[in-house]
C-alpha cells in the first residue's frame, strides 16, 4: 500500500510510518516545507494547499495532524491553534480527496477520547453520547470534518486516548516525578484513564486500514481498564520507586486551569470491544505489559 500520513513526525504518526515500512508498505509523510526526500509530500493546511496529484496515487490516508493538547496551560490563543490545526488539516485532505478522480479507499482520521467528556464510571463504547467541554466539542468538530470525505472513501474515526510510549508523550511530566520518588496519583486517583501503548495504537490504525468492514468511530484503547492510581502504581513498580505523593486536584487546577479538569482529572472508562471484534490482537493488552515495555527500554 501507499499511505499518506499527516502528523508523521508526531508520536503516533511516526510509529505508523515505521510499522508500515517494516511491513513492506510505502508511507508518504506530509511536511510543511519543500519536500526534499522521496517519502515527503509538501502541504500547507493553513492555506488549504496539498501537492497536486498526490491523492490520485495513494491507497489510504492517515490523518494525525494537530497541535498537542499537552502544552499547558491552554491560553485562548493556543486553544484556537489546537482547533485550527485539526480542522484545517482535515478539511485540506477531504477537499483533495473530493477533487481526485482516483480516490483513496480509506481515510483514518484522528479523534480523541475527549469526545466523551467526563463520564465517571460509565463504560464508554462508541455509541456513548458526546460529552461536554472544550475537548468534547473539538473531537466532535474534528470528526464532522472527516465525515465529509467523498462517497467511496471508507472513513474510520480513531478515538485516541493516552498513548504510553518510551518517548514519554503523555507521560512526559509524570514519569520523571515517579523516577525521583515524588510521584503519585493526580487528584483522587480514582478517575479512569483509558490508555494504549504506542505500538498498539499504530498497529490498530494499520489493522483498520486493512479491515474492509471497519468504518465509523473506534475506541483505540487497551482492553484492560485502569484508574490514574493503577497507572501510577504500575509505572512505579517497574521503576522500583514509591508513588505515594498525591497531587491535589486544587493544585492541578491552579497550575493548569481548564486543562487540568479535561485532561488529568477527567474520567473515561473506554471499551475496546468494537476493535477486538474486528480481530485485532494487542501486543500490550494489560497494564503490566505496557508499563514494563515503557520502562525497560
Amino acid at each position: 500500500m501507499r499511505v499518506l500520513i499527516s502528523g508523521a513526525t508526531g508520536l503516533v504518526g511516526s510509529e505508523v510510518a515505521r510499522q508500515l515500512s517494516a511491513l513492506g508498505h510505502e508511507p508518504l509523510k506530509l511536511v510543511r516545507r519543500k519536500a526534499v526526500k522521496p517519502d515527503e509530500v509538501e502541504w500547507n493546511p493553513a492555506a488549504g494547499f496539498l501537492q497536486d496529484g498526490i491523492m490520485e496515487t495513494v491507497d489510504a490516508v492517515v490523518n494525525m495532524a494537530g497541535a498537542t493538547t499537552g502544552k499547558l496551560p491552554w491560553t485562548k490563543t493556543y486553544k484556537q491553534e489546537i482547533i485550527n490545526s485539526r480542522l484545517m488539516s482535515t478539511r485540506t485532505l477531504v477537499e483533495a480527496m473530493s477533487k481526485a478522480k482516483n480516490k483513496p479507499k480509506v481515510f483514518v482520521s484522528g479523534s480523541a477520547s475527549g469526545f466523551y467528556g467526563d463520564a465517571g464510571n460509565q463504560v464508554l463504547n462508541e455509541f456513548a453520547p458526546k460529552g461536554t467541554g472544550f475537548l468534547s466539542d473539538l473531537a466532535f468538530q474534528w470528526e464532522q470534518e472527516a465525515l465529509k470525505a467523498p462517497a467511496g472513501v471508507r472513513v474510520v474515526l480513531a478515538r485516541t486516548t493516552m498513548v504510553m510510549s518510551r518517548k514519554l508523550g503523555a507521560l512526559g511530566r509524570l514519569l520523571p516525578m515517579i523516577k525521583l520518588g515524588v510521584g503519585g496519583p493526580l487528584g483522587s486517583g480514582k478517575q479512569w484513564w483509558a490508555w494504549i501503548s504506542q505500538v498498539d495504537e499504530a498497529a490498530a490504525i494499520i489493522h483498520l486500514i486493512n479491515e474492509p468492514n471497519a468504518s465509523g468511530a473506534f475506541n483505540l484503547t487497551a482492553p484492560q481498564p485502569a484508574t490514574c492510581h493503577d497507572i501510577v502504581k504500575a509505572l512505579a513498580k517497574e521503576l522500583k520507586r514509591p508513588a505515594f505523593v498525591p497531587v491535589p486536584a486544587f493544585a492541578l487546577k491552579l497550575a493548569f486551569g481548564e486543562a487540568a479538569s479535561e485532561l488529568l482529572l477527567c474520567s473515561q472508562n473506554m471499551s475496546a470491544q468494537k476493535l477486538l471484534d474486528t480481530g485485532f490482537v494487542f501486543q500490550h493488552d494489560t497494564l503490566t505489559k505496557a508499563a514494563a515495555w515503557v520502562v525497560n527500554k
